[in-house]
């Protein structure tokens, strides 16, 4: 069985920068996992690698739709085992890097109806459930899953804990589960059953030893998003004409902030402090699926030898895909 590499982590942790690392010293070709780098025109906002990154080293499911046209999670499966197949064949190893969990879980188990339960994601649900009311939390689920709240009753108190635990654990609405898992089945019904995952997969899972160091990454990156010309870019995807606020791509993480702004509903200091936030709750997001993630090997992205670290680890499971073994 031909190896495969994930390389995972939290937002700001230093996956790029490790995957342009190892595909110095290995045999790979990089393949993104990023629901947001496959839109074009999004370049500062999802911290795409820039021209000369991406000549050094390509990266494969960048730039493949229009933000005019959402991007499925069954679309993100079919691609990625056609990428991981032609890799392969070539006798390279493929080099998974991203923080897209949905899509990792995916591409691996398939497709599934929905996640499964995460129990300390629903006791801390409830837990502010019991403090504020089951009409509060139907308000929150209102915020991120409009459809889903139309459906539920404020005093539903299971189908809210739900709803609001899914999007907890991958950062997708269950509304937005459903619409993708539906066009994946219609658009093509034998491509999943097909395509079985046939890869000995070694997973890397990067983060920071404190959760106030990643903080201080996050808000430190979002400056520099802004000062490099995010709002710019935001704007001239505002100017369009053809785009709205309930696109996928609109959707992520600090560009709805910088549409909002735009569109007049908050000012400067506010649409960056929201950015910030916005980015930290997904930051967690991202953690808390990855502790639930089988067989995972943790590294701190700032120890000095992080690179040398996790060759060492990749070098004892992929011998035999390795040249000279």
């Amino acid at each position: 069985m031909p190896s495969a590499i994930f390389l995972m982590g939290p937002t700001a942790s230093g996956k790029t920068a490790l995957a342009s690392n190892l595909l110095q010293r290995l045999p790979c070709d990089i393949i993104s996992v990023d629901s947001a780098l496959v839109y074009k025109g999004m370049n500062i906002g999802t911290a795409k690698p820039g021209p000369e990154e991406l000549l050094a080293a390509p990266h494969r499911l960048i730039d493949i739709r229009d933000p005019s046209k959402p991007y499925s999670v069954a679309e993100f499966r079919e691609d990625a085992l056609k990428e991981m197949q032609t890799i392969a064949d070539a006798g390279r190893i493929p080099l998974l890097v991203g923080g897209t969990m949905m899509y990792f879980k995916t591409l691996k188990d398939g497709m599934t109806d929905l996640p499964s339960a995460n129990q300390a994601v629903r006791i801390r649900i409830s837990d502010e459930a019991q403090k504020k009311g089951w009409p509060f939390m139907h308000s929150k689920l209102q915020a991120v899953d409009p459809k889903s709240a139309f459906r539920i009753h404020p005093n539903d108190s299971q189908r809210i804990q739900r709803a609001l635990e899914i999007y907890e654990m991958v950062g997708i609405s269950l509304t937005e589960i459903q619409n993708q898992q539906q066009e994946g089945r219609n658009s093509s019904p034998d491509s999943e059953k097909s395509q079985k995952f046939q890869y000995n997969v070694i997973s890397v899972a990067l983060r920071p030893k404190s959760r106030a160091l990643l903080h201080e990454r996050i808000a430190l990156r979002f400056e520099q998003m802004l000062e490099q010309g995010f709002v710019d870019e935001v704007r001239a995807l505002y100017e369009r004409g053809d785009l709205n606020p309930d696109l996928p791509a609109i959707r992520a993480v600090g560009y709805r902030q910088v549409w909002d702004y735009l569109e007049g509903k908050m000012d400067y200091e506010t649409m960056r402090d929201k950015g910030i936030i916005a980015t930290r709750q997904l930051a967690k997001r991202q953690i808390t699926w990855l502790r639930s993630w089988d067989n995972v090997n943790w590294f701190d992205t700032d120890q000095p030898d992080l690179a040398d670290r996790v060759l060492d680890l990749l070098t004892l499971n992929m011998k035999p895909d390795l040249p000279g073994s």
